[in-house]
């Protein structure tokens, strides 16, 4: 199979068009002078329309999607989206809503809004949600921000820092640094879970709050998450939820019965908005009764319905609001699918969510941990972290093993994070993939720890069947080339 597909500059040719215009049946007119382009356009590809669409539609059946395969990264929890997701997002109403529509002609958007934020309230155990932030990163800003107004609505200006695990997210001490904080580092113990005796000797009157994914990034729960909120609380801070890992709990844990006082939902992780591409993501948040008040508007409430035929909802403000965070309601159409995937699986499907992603994740540690170690050997939940340490394998690593998986089809996993763990591959099959796409992913990454010992070179070289091959990643970081340019490009090819 010939997998090069030349740039619309290499099948260009003079003349050619693809579109036929009409004549013009209004005078001709001269373009403004200050808006004509000064360059030179005859470069600029010339095509006709077959060939046009043919080179996209080739280019778009070789990217990877979910639609056509796994994707087991882990942390990201890319499933696969229901296609009734997309449906009922593309509803005229929803589709077709104004943001800026007076609340009487939206009352359906209103409505929908209020019984998602409802849900995930319920979902959690908090007390109240806000919709609002666009992403899981925009969720833990709002929520370092509302701490910081809890506290200084309290009179005490002395906590000035937030506690970030060693295992965390990236965002959280990115997070706690935009907001002002100084970042104080927790270490993990042994059995992966936060460091009790370090987590001790740094709490202070100081701390504003502890930031905690749970299950945290080793794919682990935190097996005295309890005991964790008790210490933050007792030294005045509060207890932050990264909820990216939310969907291994749903319908088994909430998190405020353990000690939460704010978290962050991934809708486009958990409840299977499209993820991936840039987005659009969206990061609702949810909070205990103490914290609401400073929550982010517009939230939704049920107005008054005296003398209506049907409930009447209406936008507000809370009281104590640290201000909007996005424009207008959040990104509307990832809470259009968040409530369509809560209402088509119900509270017992959810749960069942959450016990098949957690099964899947063990199949593959229990089925792989003879050749790849687990980071902790120990049960894990939705996602398995393991090192791509092969026995034998001279001078094979992490990333040679996720390269060499493209070659078999694979889109490769979550690879050197968390970055406690020396070459770590991260994998989450999540709770949409089958026993049979599990066994295949297992039966590649077995052969290529074969190949690894056999054939190392293979590995080196991957992948092989890729229309770009391996790359100087770092100097394509450092130097990019980004305008097209026939030698660069031929160099790549070869």
């Amino acid at each position: 199979m010939n997998t090069y597909e030349p740039p619309l500059f290499e099948l260009s040719s003079p003349g050619k068009y693809g579109a036929n215009l009409p004549e013009l049946d209004v005078p001709v007119a001269d373009l403004p002078t200050d808006l004509l382009r000064q360059d030179d356009l005859a470069d600029f590809p010339e095509l006709s329309e077959p060939e046009v669409i043919r080179h996209f539609t080739r280019i778009s059946q070789r990217n990877f999607c979910i639609d056509t395969g796994m994707y087991p990264l882990g942390s990201c929890t890319m499933k696969y989206n229901p296609k009734i997701h997309e449906e009922a997002a593309r509803l005229p109403g929803f589709a077709g809503a104004h943001p800026l529509q007076d609340e009487s002609l939206a009352q359906g958007a209103l409505r929908l809004m209020y019984e998602l934020q409802r849900d995930l309230a319920e979902i959690s155990g908090f007390d109240a949600v806000s919709l609002q932030p666009a992403a899981g990163a925009q969720g833990e800003f709002t929520g370092i921000l509302v701490f910081r107004a809890y506290h200084l609505d309290r009179g005490d200006t002395e906590r000035t820092e937030v506690l970030v695990p060693d295992a965390a997210h990236g965002t959280n001490p990115a997070t706690a640094a935009m907001a002002g904080f100084k970042v104080v580092e927790i270490k993990s113990d042994a059995r992966g879970n936060v460091d009790l005796a370090d987590l001790k000797q740094k709490l202070s009157p100081r701390t504003a709050g502890l930031m905690l994914t749970n299950p945290n990034t080793l794919g682990l729960f935190e097996e005295q998450i309890v005991e964790v909120a008790h210490l933050v609380h007792a030294a005045g801070g509060l207890l932050y939820g990264d909820g990216a890992n939310f969907n291994a709990i749903l319908g088994i844990v909430k998190p405020r019965d353990v000690g939460f006082d704010f978290m962050h939902y991934n809708l486009h992780k958990t409840f299977t908005t499209p993820h991936g591409g840039g987005g659009p993501g969206s990061g609702a948040v949810g909070c205990t009764a103490a914290l609401a008040p400073f929550l982010p508007g517009p939230c939704v409430r049920l107005a008054s319905s005296a003398g209506t035929p049907s409930p009447v909802y209406e936008l507000f403000t809370p009281a104590k609001s640290i201000g909007r965070v996005k424009t207008f309601h959040g990104n509307f159409g990832m809470l259009v699918r968040a409530w369509t995937y809560i209402r088509t699986m119900g509270a017992a499907g959810l749960r069942t969510v959450a016990e098949t992603a957690v099964l899947n994740a063990n199949y593959l540690r229990v089925q792989l941990d003879d050749l790849y170690p687990p980071a902790v050997d120990r049960t894990c939940m939705h996602e398995a972290v393991l090192k791509g340490q092969l026995a034998g394998a001279k001078g094979v690593r992490t990333l040679d093993i996720a390269k060499r998986l493209i070659d078999y089809g694979f889109h490769p996993p979550t690879i050197y994070f968390p970055l406690i763990v020396p070459e770590a591959l991260m994998i989450e099959p999540t709770e949409t993939e089958t026993k049979r796409n599990l066994d295949a992913f297992v039966q590649a990454l077995r052969a290529i720890a074969r190949e690894a010992v056999e054939q190392p070179d293979l590995l080196h070289a991957a992948p092989t069947t890729a229309p770009v091959r391996r790359l100087d990643e770092v100097r394509a970081a450092r130097h990019p080339v980004l305008c097209y340019d026939p030698e660069q490009f031929a160099k790549l090819r070869s």
